[in-house]
């Protein structure tokens, strides 16, 4: 009996060996690039070769400026400052959530048309067209006017992305543009901006 045992677990571990089947992990494997940065693969979704690709090179330029405005809320999240603190703190970790959530679909909608995403942020930090600000700390009215200089760029880019890609039939990336990176934007601006008027906190002048 413990011979048969012996003989079918060998005979299980040869079958396996020949598939290729191990519980050794493949480590360090490399590949060449099966589809490249900038052009889409065909798919059935009603919409010609012209408009995916337009659509793609706009959405990706929002994507790679919309990572880095996520990164500028969470960089200021940290380095918040003053009277303010607690408030700011909290405010600008809830609009880079919002932001994070924004740079989730948009890549999934050039990956819907065919594209490839900007996922790298070294890729995103060379398309994007947001200043980088100083690597340390500087004023809090200085780090909200930042932020609130990226959302514009953002803002005008993708109004004019989301009347052009409708022009070409891209309903999709239209509605996506108009309901979630062009609504969430101008609310998160607002916010902002109420934290720069310079008003009394006691007394009316």
């Amino acid at each position: 009996m413990a011979t048969t045992k012996k003989a079918a677990k060998a005979a299980t571990k040869a079958t396996a060996k020949k598939a290729g089947r191990s519980s050794q992990p493949r480590l360090g494997q490399v590949s060449s690039e099966i589809q490249k940065f900038g052009s889409v693969v065909e798919l059935p979704i009603g919409l010609s070769y012209d408009a995916r690709m337009y659509s793609c090179e706009r959405l990706n330029r929002i994507l790679a400026d919309t990572q880095v405005l996520y990164a500028l809320y969470k960089k200021y999240h940290w380095l918040m400052r003053g009277p303010t603190f607690y408030q700011l703190h909290l405010l600008l970790d809830k609009h880079a959530g919002e932001q994070l959530a924004l740079v989730d679909l948009v890549a999934e909608r050039v990956q819907t048309l065919g594209g490839v995403a900007v996922g790298d942020p070294r890729h995103a930090a060379e398309l994007t067209r947001i200043p980088r600000p100083p690597d340390g700390v500087e004023e809090v009215p200085a780090m909200l006017s930042r932020l609130l200089q990226a959302h514009e760029t953002i803002l005008e880019d993708a109004h004019d992305a989301a009347s052009r890609v409708e022009e070409e039939g891209d309903d999709g990336s239209n509605d996506l543009l108009v309901s979630d990176v062009v609504r969430t934007g101008e609310l998160q601006v607002w916010f902002l901006s109420a934290h720069l008027v310079d008003t009394p906190t006691t007394v009316a002048r």
